[in-house]
């Protein structure tokens, strides 16, 4: 089959790679100019391995665990699997040589402004601002705004520290060779909280929803169908999931639809309902909350 795939970030790239191990001519329309220019803290738990195994060699820290601060008490949650900090750039960087290797042309500086023709199947990977979704005329998810920055400080700690705020969260993670900072949370107040940073900054928007069409011919995976988790704003574990799903149903669309929202909805239900009731406690009434806690930080459930 013909396949053009709008968006050549990681899980564009990934899909790219996988279809045409399997023998489609696959081909990657990105808008930018480089691959791998991505806002994003680049914190994946080891199933970052089983899906690209080469990522291994990109390891700058690892991490155990993250505090919780509330204003009145602080919660340690360990993680089930550890979590490693890598470099995102580094990481888009490699699933394109894979992608390339297995056959995938990958079109830079290629701004997409209608649909492509010719094409037997497309898949909308272009981000949270998708154009992709917004021809289809569905409906927008939700949205935050990441801001990120680093300090030139060697840090190799193995716990992440997070500070609930009202509408998201800003976290501290130790990075090896610098320290990132960041705020996830509406665009006011994330605003308001990294200009206390005084750092130089990067950002982007986080969509949060789950948005798919029934359209045989045109789907969308990743943050194009606003598969990020609600917790923590990260998409790349999540998007890397619902790559393996398409590449299960594939060709069939509908199928792949059905599937996603089977695995993802109960996740997102539950990850909802479980972060508004601990900022609540936290917030309201932290001694009902444990000292320690252990989660599984991909999925809760």
């Amino acid at each position: 089959m013909q396949i053009a795939i709008i968006g050549g970030g990681i899980c564009g790239l990934y899909l790219a790679w996988k279809l045409s191990e399997k023998g489609h001519n696959v081909t990657v329309f990105e808008k930018k100019g480089e691959i791998g220019n991505e806002v994003c803290s680049g914190l994946f738990s080891q199933r970052i391995f089983e899906l690209i195994p080469l990522s291994a060699g990109l390891i700058q820290n690892k991490i155990n665990s993250v505090f919780l601060h509330f204003p009145r008490k602080t919660i340690i949650l360990k993680f089930s699997k550890t979590f490693f900090v890598i470099s995102r750039f580094e990481l888009d960087k490699l699933v394109a040589e894979i992608a390339k290797k297995a056959g995938a042309k990958i079109i830079l500086n290629y701004n997409v402004s209608s649909v492509p023709e010719g094409f037997d199947k497309i898949i909308g990977c272009d981000g949270a601002d998708s154009f992709v979704r917004r021809s289809l005329g569905l409906n927008e998810p939700e949205y935050k705004l990441g801001i990120l920055g680093f300090v030139h400080k060697k840090n190799f700690s193995n716990y992440v520290e997070v500070w609930p705020c009202k509408t998201g969260f800003s976290w501290k993670i130790p990075r090896g060779n610098n320290i990132e900072y960041g705020v996830m949370a509406k665009p006011k107040e994330a605003k308001s909280i990294f200009d206390n940073f005084q750092l130089e900054k990067k950002a982007r928007i986080v969509p949060q929803g789950f948005i798919i069409p029934n359209n045989q011919k045109i789907t969308l995976c990743g943050d194009a169908a606003g598969l990020t988790k609600p917790w923590s704003g990260g998409g790349v574990v999540w998007g890397l999931t619902a790559a393996e799903i398409l590449l299960k149903t594939f060709p069939d669309f509908l199928k792949y639809k059905r599937a996603v929202r089977r695995f993802f909805i109960p996740k997102i239900i539950f990850s909802e309902i479980a972060v508004k009731t601990i900022y609540f406690l936290g917030f309201k009434m932290p001694w009902l909350l444990p000292k320690k806690s252990r989660i599984e930080s991909d999925f809760l459930l």
